[in-house]
């Protein structure tokens, strides 16, 4: 059984690759899994630390604004069709899956084209450019929102959910683990700042602008997750000395972060959002405005219609985003409304539901 899965670019599509692919593996222990990426990105790293192999293409993205780059486009797209096509000769998988990404248009296009199987996973609840394009190919269409029939054909459609690592949502009866980990106050509220492993320099900002209202408000400790790209920037501030502000550039523990916190401050990354709806917390949402279609803006606003998410918009975040965290941790019935509705839209266990999809194809 050989099954190809590609695509890419960000963590936001390879965890929850490497997600399925082990999901896979736990249903059918001989399958032999190979993953295509992009040459350069962050799959060609942590695909071989997962434990399976990866095959780069020479791809990038189109740039929307007319730059250099975008005129080697064809140029890195023809390469890297050749060498799918020869990828996936070579390899013969029995079905290819696309995660989406770079790479995931290449792949899935020369797959099907030498009548592959394929499926491909759509994160985001506004489908993007590569998938909507792939998706009149291939067989199955696997989601994480209602509604997606706007963009795929009905009958293709799967409610499956995005994977996320299991182990980061198993938040049960570890606040004590968590208030130790972290050196926090166990009396005092929590509020949990995650922009992404590199950081997000709006949710810093903000921090940094609200420097009294921290201070005024020492039965409030913040978890500050800044990224590793702003660290050295931010941890001398002003901000980062008060005694309630614990900065931080990674959390190599999010179960304890999650466990600790009584509400979370987030970017609406796909995988972001399903691990938040898992995991029952309070969210504040401050999409990133700098992603394809705005989709991370439509990702937030999936919850907030349903009541199961604050939207605070990115220009906004230095006025509102502290104060409105602070208001939300002491209105005990609105953390109780988004926690239960958060809940609702938690999709447990996607990948299995996922893999089943993959290998289904196969048997059929």
């Amino acid at each position: 059984m050989k099954i190809i899965i590609s695509g890419g670019g960000t963590g936001g599509h390879v965890f929850p690759a490497i997600a399925i692919a082990n999901a896979i593996k736990a249903i059918e222990p001989k399958a032999d899994i190979l993953f295509v990426g992009a040459e350069g990105k962050i799959e060609m790293e942590k695909v071989p630390k997962a434990g399976f192999p990866i095959k780069g293409l020479w791809i990038s993205g189109f740039h929307r604004q007319l730059t250099f780059r975008n005129l080697l486009f064809p140029v890195k797209l023809m390469a890297s069709l050749i060498k799918a096509r020869s990828i996936v000769k070579d390899f013969k998988p029995d079905v290819a899956v696309g995660v989406g990404g770079y790479a995931s248009g290449p792949t899935l296009e020369m797959a099907t084209r030498l009548g592959v199987p394929a499926l491909i996973q759509e994160q985001n609840s506004y489908a993007g450019v590569t998938n909507k394009l792939l998706a009149k190919k291939v067989n199955k269409v696997c989601v994480a929102y209602d509604h997606m029939d706007r963009f795929f054909e009905a009958e293709k459609l799967v409610l499956t959910g995005n994977p996320v690592r299991e182990a980061i949502t198993q938040t049960e009866g570890k606040r004590a683990d968590a208030i130790t980990h972290f050196g926090l106050h166990n009396r005092k509220h929590t509020v949990f700042i995650v922009g992404g492993s590199l950081g997000a320099r709006t949710l810093n900002n903000a921090m940094e602008a609200n420097f009294d209202a921290i201070s005024n408000h020492q039965d409030v400790q913040f978890v500050w997750q800044c990224g590793k790209l702003y660290y050295e920037e931010f941890k001398n501030k002003k901000t980062a000395q008060l005694p309630n502000v614990h900065l931080t550039q990674f959390v190599d523990r999010m179960d304890l972060a999650y466990a600790a916190a009584d509400v979370v401050i987030s970017r609406a990354g796909a995988t972001s959002i399903s691990e938040l709806c898992l995991v029952k917390k309070p969210v504040i949402l401050v999409p990133s405005p700098n992603v394809a279609e705005d989709h991370q803006t439509k990702n937030a606003m999936a919850l907030v219609e349903k009541t199961a998410a604050i939207l605070v918009i990115d220009k906004e975040a230095e006025e509102k985003m502290v104060t409105t965290a602070i208001d939300l941790l002491h209105n005990h019935n609105q953390k109780l409304q988004l926690s239960e509705n958060i809940e609702q839209l938690g999709k447990k266990n996607a990948a299995e539901r996922i893999a089943k999809e993959v290998l289904a194809l196969i048997r059929n």
